[in-house]
């Protein structure tokens, strides 16, 4: 019973950094775009969860792999309705609704003989305003995930605790709520808030949410498109490659900071019938507090793409390489030819 309370704690914070951390997004207003022509696109290359977004735009539903449970889309879900509401409140109805946020209003506090706390405890959770505001639609869609989540919060706790990699795991969330808080910086300078893009996404958003039909475009996506066709053949520059992929990893790391342009010893272990890599690793220099220490990648490929990244310090653990390089790379933009 005991390890049930714990997990149910652990779940309702996990809940709360959910749906409240990215309420200041950016210190700095992104400069809008205006709106020169109402063409549907939707920018989004270069942006973490890019794959995800253009699937969502496009009504690929069928390409996309989270589920609407999962808690990486409540969490885009949701950071995407505090973004716009900061940001681009000047096109929201008049019906507009304010977001909540999940705060402790009563906590149990234990201390130690000499007064010391030991550990704090929420014992009440109430809801409160935010200040930021939603389209009514899209915000009873995102309730509605919420509450398919909350239903299964215990047994989705119990799974990260027994999970063999759940440090790994742990970070990967680490890594995604960076990512996604630098996806919604650029989201808005990349695309204009009144645009038909913008509305198309945000209308699909909320029937992926609520398991209905998608409004589908015909063009197929280019990330659709690199993974039936592969991974390039002859000689790729796979410096270049490895140092571009795990820059873009770098951004979302704690403490250590990559220098760029550092890859070096790049081996190519296995190959494909091809010709095409299966694995390679490289090995890259990075800065600790002052200090300077190496670190290794190795790279899967599948179906000559790169597929995951194996960092030293955690070489369990798949980090799923940004999308728009490894379209880039299926493109050929990495040839030596």
């Amino acid at each position: 019973m005991q390890l049930k309370k714990q997990a149910y704690i652990i779940g309702v914070f996990l809940i709360v950094i959910i749906t409240s951390s990215f309420i200041n997004v950016s210190n700095n207003t992104p400069k809008r775009l205006e709106t020169k022509s109402q063409s549907l696109e939707f920018h989004v290359d270069g942006l973490y969860f890019a794959e995800f977004y253009d699937y969502i735009f496009r009504g690929h539903f069928e390409n996309i792999k989270m589920t609407r449970e999962d808690m990486d889309f409540i969490m885009i879900f949701e950071q995407y309705l505090r973004t716009y509401g900061k940001y681009c409140d000047q096109y929201l109805p008049a019906d507009k609704v304010e977001i909540m946020d999940l705060k402790c209003a009563e906590e149990m506090v234990e201390k130690n003989l000499y007064g010391d706390i030991l550990s704090r405890t929420c014992t009440r959770w109430v809801w409160v305003g935010s200040s930021l505001f939603a389209r009514p639609d899209l915000y009873n869609a995102k309730k509605e995930v919420e509450r398919l989540q909350s239903e299964d919060v215990i047994q989705n706790t119990f799974a990260i605790m027994t999970d063999p990699n759940a440090i790994g795991n742990s970070m990967d969330m680490v890594h995604k709520t960076k990512g996604l808080h630098n996806d919604m910086v650029q989201l808005f300078t990349l695309n204009s808030c009144d645009s038909k893009g913008v509305r198309r996404f945000e209308e699909n958003l909320k029937r992926f949410a609520l398991s209905q039909e998608s409004i589908r475009m015909q063009s197929k996506s280019k990330y659709e498109t690199m993974k039936t066709a592969g991974g390039p053949l002859g000689n790729q520059n796979l410096n270049k490659l490895f140092d571009d992929l795990v820059a873009n990893q770098a951004k979302t790391w704690a403490l250590n900071k990559y220098v760029p342009q550092s890859i070096s010893r790049v081996s190519v272990i296995q190959k494909d019938n091809q010709g095409r890599p299966l694995t390679a690793k490289a090995y890259y220099t990075y800065q600790f507090f002052g200090r300077s220490g190496e670190g290794w990648v190795q790279v899967s490929f599948e179906n000559g793409l790169p597929k995951c990244l194996y960092f030293h310090d955690m070489p369990q653990n798949c980090k799923t390489p940004n999308s728009s390089i490894v379209a880039s790379y299926a493109q050929g933009k990495y040839s030596n030819n």
